[in-house]
């Protein structure tokens, strides 16, 4: 078989260098051979000594066809490619006075995002003067993160860029327990529920005894 020298990954044959090698292939006890008694072997089935593992002691030969070979590995190669995940980013975005209805529904997606395997980057856009408002947008990113806590992890704390505050989430991996729909449906309630007595109470004046700087620090935590 004619071969490319400029483009072959593998001794084989006459190129072969070690004085015996260990012979495997389809149908092929493994065996150790001497080098020459392996060509000869390769010659009477029509077919190359591909030299597959050269570090090996003795190395590791194959019988077969070099462009097969190289067929195979190609193949094999396209497959893992193909198996691997790609991770994307999806992007969620908030005003600062975002409602609960439109928070239920990004939530919904930022979660089916993650399960995915995709990152998620959550962000509060501050159009105009409502950057006055960016204490409120850190507080959403935070219940987000919180909310989505079963099935993400934060990969970046709430960040102003801009007119932008950005909260970035990675998925877990797999393997992790799972809450139930009907446990995650009571902690989305029990969040809304604790996000509007915050808004009431924001309306009133600040308060320093805030159960979202709790909140903060268990995030920075984990």
């Amino acid at each position: 078989m004619k071969v490319d020298k400029n483009k072959q990954q593998h001794r084989i044959n006459e190129q072969i260098r070690a004085r015996e090698v260990r012979i495997v292939g389809d149908g092929i006890e493994s065996t150790v051979l001497p080098l020459r008694e392996a060509l000869q072997l390769a010659e009477d089935k029509e077919v190359d000594l591909v030299e597959i593992s050269p570090t090996a002691v003795p190395p590791v030969c194959r019988l077969i066809d070099y462009s097969k070979f190289l067929y195979q590995q190609k193949k094999k190669q396209k497959e893992i490619k193909a198996k691997q995940v790609k991770v994307d980013v999806k992007e969620i975005r908030f005003g600062p006075q975002t409602g609960d209805a439109d928070y239920a529904f990004k939530l919904k997606h930022a979660r089916e995002f993650l399960t995915d395997g995709n990152k998620v980057k959550a962000y509060v856009f501050f159009k105009g003067r409502s950057i006055v408002f960016k204490e409120q947008g850190e507080v959403l990113l935070l219940r987000f993160a919180n909310d989505l806590e079963e099935v993400a992890k934060v990969e970046s704390m709430p960040n102003l860029e801009g007119k932008k505050m950005f909260l970035t989430l990675s998925p877990k991996k797999a393997g992790q327990p799972k809450k139930s729909q009907q446990r995650r449906d009571n902690e989305a309630a029990e969040a809304n529920a604790k996000a509007q007595a915050q808004a009431q109470k924001e309306q009133e004046g600040p308060n320093p005894n805030s159960p979202f700087a709790a909140l903060k620090d268990m995030i920075e935590e984990n």
